[in-house]
């Protein structure tokens, strides 16, 4: 398979933010068959839907990758379980949260996994990174 280039929205809002958002990105340089290439700017944002909680640091990443979809997704899960993720209340806090927004050209629309992200032109957290990134 050839490189794909992907953008990846990267968030935290619990423990130490900046670190969370720093690991993370380490660990991603970690995987094989992935290439880390940009990140944007990280900011402060306010939480969306959810329960009331802190604000978040967010940004976006461009990585190449010979990965697919799937597979991708199974690495950011990995990323998110490693840095102390817990999932439960829908929208909650959380130390990490890797999203896969654009995957080259691709379309993917299954119960797992939706490319590109739904959501992501209707948060402005999400199009700040990518604008910065295009």
């Amino acid at each position: 398979m050839r490189n794909s280039a992907v953008y990846i929205g990267i968030g935290s809002n619990l423990g130490d933010r900046k670190a969370n958002i720093e690991k993370a990105m380490r660990l991603l340089g970690l995987i094989k068959g992935l290439k880390f290439d940009r990140a944007s700017s990280i900011y402060e944002t306010e939480p969306v839907g959810g329960p009331p909680q802190n604000k978040f640091l967010n940004g976006a990443l461009r990585v190449k990758t010979s990965l697919g979809p799937f597979r991708l997704l199974a690495e950011l899960k990995k990323i998110e379980k490693r840095l102390g993720r817990k999932r439960g209340i829908k929208n909650g806090p959380r130390t990490i949260d890797l999203d896969i927004l654009l995957y080259g050209n691709k379309k993917v629309n299954t119960k797992i996994l939706k490319v590109p992200h739904p959501k992501m032109h209707k948060r402005e957290f999400v199009l700040r990174g990518l604008r910065e990134l295009k």
